[in-house]
């Protein structure tokens, strides 16, 4: 413990005190918190109730954040492997010996290619600090692989960005005078809830909300309408309100004029998605699809709130550009509760140059390793298209062999006997039972770090509520003692974690010490931000013929009756894994209390393809296709459509019936956009297991 946290645990034995916090978690949300200590210990976890978006509340997870912290499988010490990988067996090491074989490990490989190692995150904390800061920096200036980070949003994220020009869109808060709300590919329930809280203002108000989403989720049963469309036409659905915008002329031809650039050639692609032909595709009928542009036309402000579900198809990416242009087309940005969000991230000041210090490099190009093909790379060898053969991983804040697609092929390359693996972990996890080192990293509880948001426009500070457990400590403590054993002499890997929250952000537009004194920082933005246009584009319009993309299009999935009739009639069922309620991707599945809520691993079914294959409620079923299959309990119930399954996830393979999970099944082909995976674009069959 270093002499700052242990003057606040000597403070803590004196009486209680609240610590302002931030939720790490990948959710839009992104809650403040207050963290009650008593003599040493965290007592109480609760969102900050002067916080404008969190309102004090906290999602179930979040606020048992404590009971993960002092859960009794913690992580405490450094482990090395002694066993199979994959067995689970470890013994304790010290700190000293851990990374100074760690590094000698890392060097001999580097002195031969340092693309051979390869750093695996994610957002197992959506911090800056204890994200890609010192990590970042220590891998740029190893020469390492770069890692395309694409496993969640990468192709939302790009086609906003070539649209508006960046992740952009709407204030949250704004949403509770909006007329009407398209909830579209979100069950925000329970991904969303403080924008759900919001919405029920607007419906109290008189607004309609409509949930369009291939799962009848607890959104849906909530809303005034839901459009169960097939899985993957979200696009012909966006075609096919265009079309009827146009036919009946309820477009805002002033607005369109002047802030947006390429309308007339989708103008003439839309006229060919007459009602008729969406209804065919996407599984609706063609009054549902008239009845939702009238009510978009002519319901002022109308407003959509776009999630990530959606763009986990093969043309994710296109569906994301052609719903982002509806809000242009009948003027809705002109009003401040009109327009679109996906995502607001990119209005934060972020100075990631500064953060990860790409300079490091020193002019070498490393390749770039796709997160979510890292099943098929590790099993690569070497080649003058695919470089070095993958020798090490360090993995932090992500847990691969349980949430990255096709598990069957991450297993196999993660038992790789010659691939030397590290993991940055709180508990043993399914990734971590394959380390050669697991590291013990500090919770959120532990640690400084700041944070952005993607779903509101609040900067957001987290302060150390406790000193670390055991022996843990922050990713960027791991990251700093291993520059020093590789001989990294530059100043930068000296920079304590106060020093990177406070490079974090632009100065003048969030001040590090109103961060640090109310626990959040507004961002200075206008409240309707393109009611004049003003686009973070070159020309300030949105771009729909946007450079390098053309015009979008429907785009259909990889494993549709478009493109794959054969595979679709030898695997009927499409599937989709929308999160379990009381999990957020791996994380807390090892939280006994929520684990014993969800129960075990679901999949729901239509009683028709149900009774079809003589399954019944709660029997034990064999999911499968030629990757893989795995076993789960069927969930008879109509929050499935006929035709589509959905898997619930993501557990821990370890936790399966099986040892394995919904991802036995998915596959590593990518999106029209953003290089990102097809999670949603499946093919499956399912049978009752017999006995």
């Amino acid at each position: 413990m270093d002499s700052a946290n242990a003057i606040e645990s000597a403070k803590d034995q004196a009486g209680s005190r609240i610590v302002r916090a931030a939720c790490p978690h990948d959710c839009p949300d992104t809650c403040a918190m207050r963290v009650t200590v008593e003599a040493g210990r965290v007592v109480k976890v609760q969102g900050d109730p002067e916080h404008p978006t969190t309102h004090g509340a906290l999602c179930q997870k979040v606020s048992r954040y404590a009971e993960r912290t002092y859960h009794p499988e913690r992580v405490l010490r450094p482990r090395k492997r002694i066993g199979p990988k994959g067995s689970g067996r470890f013994v304790e090491v010290s700190w000293d010996d851990a990374l100074d074989d760690i590094a000698r490990r890392l060097r001999a490989i580097a002195a031969r290619d340092p693309q051979a190692i390869v750093p695996y995150s994610y957002a197992g904390t959506m911090g800056l600090v204890q994200g890609e800061s010192m990590a970042a920096r220590f891998f740029h200036r190893l020469g390492a692989s770069l890692l395309d980070r694409t496993i969640c949003a990468s192709a939302g994220a790009e086609a906003l960005a070539a649209t508006y020009g960046g992740k952009v869109g709407m204030h949250v808060e704004h949403f509770a005078e909006s007329r009407l709300i398209l909830i579209w590919g979100s069950n925000s329930i329970a991904s969303n809830l403080h924008f759900w809280s919001i919405a029920q203002e607007a419906k109290r108000r008189g607004a309609k909300l409509v949930c369009i989403d291939p799962r009848r989720s607890e959104t849906a049963d909530k809303c005034h309408q839901h459009l169960q469309l097939l899985p993957g036409t979200d696009g012909a659905l966006a075609l096919g309100l265009m079309h009827e915008l146009i036919r009946h002329d309820w477009l805002d031809h002033d607005y369109i004029a002047r802030h947006t650039e390429g309308w007339p050639a989708l103008r003439e692609r839309a006229l060919q998605w007459p009602p008729e032909r969406v209804a065919a595709v996407c599984g609706l009928t063609a009054d549902e699809v008239r009845a939702l542009a009238r009510d978009y036309a002519l319901t002022r402000p109308a407003a959509i709130r776009l999630n990530y579900g959606m763009q986990r198809v093969r043309g994710g990416g296109n569906a994301v550009r052609l719903i982002a242009v509806l809000p242009c087309l009948v003027g809705a940005w002109r009003h401040r509760a009109g327009g679109l969000l996906l995502s607001s991230s990119g209005w934060f000041p972020v100075q990631r140059a500064a953060l990860q210090r790409p300079d490091l490099l020193a002019g070498r190009r490393p390749r770039t390793i796709n997160m979510s093909t890292i099943g098929d790379d590790l099993l690569r060898g070497p080649s003058p298209s695919f470089g070095p053969r993958i020798e090490a991983l360090v993995v932090y804040n992500s847990n691969p062999v349980a949430v990255a697609p096709e598990s069957p092929k991450v297993v196999r390359g993660f038992s790789r006997e010659d691939l030397f693996t590290v993991v940055l972990e709180h508990f043993m996890t399914d990734t971590a039972d394959y380390a050669d080192y697991v590291l013990p990293a500090t919770t959120q509880l532990e640690h400084l770090d700041v944070h952005t948001s993607y779903g509101h426009t609040y900067a957001l500070i987290n302060e150390p509520a406790i000193g670390p457990l055991g022996e843990a400590r922050p990713n960027t403590e791991i990251f700093r003692q291993l520059a020093a054993r590789m001989g990294f002499d530059e100043p930068c890997f000296a920079d304590s974690d106060e020093a990177l929250a406070r490079q974090a952000f632009a100065r003048e537009d969030v001040d590090f010490a109103q961060l640090r004194e109310v626990g959040w920082v507004k961002l200075a933005l206008p409240e309707a931000p393109f009611a004049e246009g003003g686009f973070p584009t070159p020309s300030g319009r949105c771009r729909i013929d946007a450079p390098g993309f053309g015009v979008p299009d429907y785009v259909p999935n990889h494993e549709g009756p478009e493109s794959a009739p054969e595979l679709v009639a030898r695997y009927p069922l499409a599937m989709i894994s929308p999160p379990a309620r009381n999990f957020l991707n791996s994380t807390f599945v090892n939280v006994k209390s929520l684990r014993d809520i969800e129960g075990q691993p679901l999949l729901e079914i239509h009683p028709h393809d149900a009774a079809a294959r003589g399954i019944g409620e709660g029997e034990m079923v064999r999911v499968y296709n030629d990757r893989g299959e795995y076993r789960c309990v069927a969930r008879v119930t109509e929050r499935a459509r006929p035709g589509v399954v959905n898997g619930l996830g993501i557990w821990w393979r370890k936790l399966g019936p099986d040892g394995t999970n919904v991802n036995e099944v998915t596959h590593q082909r990518l999106t029209d956009i953003g290089r990102a995976p097809c999670f949603y674009d499946v093919r499956v069959e399912v049978s009752r297991m017999a006995g």
